[in-house]
């Protein structure tokens, strides 16, 4: 299926342009090429989970995905109350849902503030609202989904620390709600930035967004 009709033939436009300089993946690690089921890892034990909606979880997935010590990196639907939301509902603006991704991580290996820094500074720009890129609505919008009255204090804290040093110019508009449930996307979403590398979207949109998080956060990823 295409994703946001509009913006991909936009994309298409910038990618053939600029096909000499994008080949198939050919910037992409090798080890950062195979996707992830989409589903929760089935052995839970010593895993902890965070979930963020910071626009296209197609690019959020990647970004986290690629860093060391996540173990599974699920895309989908939080924040509303619709029950089995589809991507066209979501789509629509309508059920209250933004577009989220659910992280499992080794708390030995990665911590929460870790992933909080990623999020606010490396992952996407939490001062658009209801806006990400070319992607504008709500369920676009910058969420940190928090379970524990801890995790409430390290978010907090985290958006007062990047304001003070003014990482961006503009304020940060990221949500902070308590989370209540997930919501798997449809499999073809899962894993989508690694199986889909020719795609318009992927090559004018994902990719330098995932190019800036790796320039940013080197030591943090994965090795190949």
């Amino acid at each position: 299926m295409i994703h946001k009709p509009t913006l991909y033939l936009l994309g298409l436009l910038l990618s053939v342009a600029a096909c000499t300089q994008n080949k198939p993946a050919a910037d992409e690690p090798a080890a950062f090429r195979e996707p992830t089921t989409g589903a929760a890892p089935t052995d839970l034990t010593g895993l902890a989970v965070a979930t963020f909606a910071g626009g296209c979880f197609w690019c959020t997935e990647e970004v986290f995905e690629e860093l060391r010590g996540v173990r599974q990196v699920v895309s989908g639907y939080a924040g509303g109350p619709e029950q089995n939301p589809t991507y066209e509902q979501v789509g629509g603006g309508a059920t209250g849902h933004a577009e989220a991704v659910q992280v499992y991580y080794d708390p030995k290996e990665v911590s929460y503030q870790t992933l909080l820094d990623v999020f606010f500074v490396g992952a996407h720009d939490p001062t658009t609202l209801n806006r990400q890129g070319p992607d504008a609505g709500p369920q676009y919008r910058s969420v940190a989904f928090y379970r524990t009255a801890e995790e409430k204090q390290l978010i907090e804290a985290t958006i007062q620390r990047v304001s003070t040093a003014r990482h961006y110019a503009d304020p940060i508009v990221t949500q902070v709600t308590a989370f209540t449930r997930f919501w798997p996307a449809e499999d073809y979403h899962q894993g989508y930035y690694r199986l889909h590398p020719d795609d318009a979207y992927i090559r004018s949109v994902s990719r330098p967004k995932v190019a800036k998080f790796r320039k940013a956060y080197p030591a943090k990823l994965k090795q190949p």
